[in-house]
């Protein structure tokens, strides 16, 4: 007599399932071909390897930053976690849980009404005003330094050809000397 699922027996569940298991696979083998299961776990392997190959063509299509590219100003919540995270430590000195800081200051911050949230507001924009700044001084830079760049290039190229032509002539010249 078969014992009912959801019922225990002697044996463990793993060893039920893992039975259970085997025994779908015999079944599926014996209507011929090759076993679901099979299959799936070499799709699954397959699709694995095609998403890290991916993943490392994206990483090297990937440009480099620019380490002097300004970084993004910070939002109001993370200017008022500036201020209460010194605050936290103070009152509990012996924490060492990051994820206590941050959930305490989150707590904080929605329970704050508009009115106390203000001053963290005008200090973030400010911030972002002299972000703006700095990014349009930041693109200018870039765009000289390209332009720059360009008739660098450009004149090197220039005079590179002149040289070659400069020496085509002398050697040449120098051949025709010779044959003299």
């Amino acid at each position: 007599m078969r014992p009912l699922d959801g019922i225990q027996t002697g044996r463990s569940n793993k060893k039920l399932a893992s039975k259970a298991q085997k025994n779908v696979k015999v079944r599926r083998k014996m209507k011929g071909g090759k076993a679901k299961v099979e299959t799936n776990r070499a799709d699954a392997a397959l699709k694995r390897k095609v998403a890290d190959s991916q993943r490392a063509g994206k990483a090297a299509k990937k440009a480099a930053k620019d380490p002097n590219k300004p970084k993004r100003p910070a939002s109001a919540f993370f200017v008022f976690m500036e201020e209460f995270r010194v605050q936290y430590k103070q009152k509990h000195p012996n924490n060492k849980s990051v994820a206590a800081v941050g959930k305490a200051g989150g707590d904080k911050w929605k329970s704050m009404s508009e009115a106390d949230k203000a001053p963290y507001v005008a200090k973030a924009e400010k911030r972002k005003e002299e972000y703006n700044k700095k990014m349009q001084a930041y693109n200018k830079r870039s765009a000289e330094g390209a332009n720059a760049a360009d008739e660098d290039e450009s004149d090197k190229s220039k005079s590179e050809v002149n040289d070659e032509e400069d020496d085509d002539d002398a050697e040449s010249g120098e051949d025709e000397e010779d044959d003299d």
